[in-house]
């Protein structure tokens, strides 16, 4: 079975229902399972449980078959993301571009390749699915 990674912010946002809309529809796609991750940040000094993450997804898309929901704690929501890939072994990460253009830099700053979405088919065989943000 496959898995797709999508991590999203909570409270959810209007971009993170974009991005979790995508990954839904990914996962039914390859018949793949699907984590949902949030990253809470040390520094942040919030605590969101997995209840309050899966309570915010299903009040908004109802039941996802499948889905499993994480959350990590980190200093770095990118570095978190990429852990969670490589522990898991996921196919594939879905992520909105915003998220997308901060997670390259911060990669630039970790490895002198700043081509990640090649690091990560290369060294994690992970497929990097970017969301554009809905414009309204």
């Amino acid at each position: 079975m496959s898995l797709v990674v999508v991590p999203v912010r909570y409270p959810l946002t209007k971009h993170s229902r974009r991005t979790l809309e995508e990954a839904i529809e990914v996962a039914r796609e390859r018949d793949a399972d699907l984590t949902i991750l949030h990253v809470d940040l040390y520094q942040s000094g919030k605590k969101v449980t997995r209840i309050d993450l899966k309570n915010a997804v299903e009040g908004t898309f109802g039941r996802i078959e499948n889905a499993r929901y994480v959350v990590r704690t980190g200093f770095l929501v990118e570095e978190s993301i990429l852990d969670e890939v490589a522990a898991e072994g996921a196919d594939a990460v879905v992520i909105g571009s915003k998220q997308a253009s901060r997670l390259r830099r911060i990669f630039q700053r970790l490895t002198d390749n700043p081509d990640i979405d090649r690091y990560l088919r290369n060294h994690l065989d992970c497929e990097v699915i970017t969301v554009e943000s809905a414009h309204v």
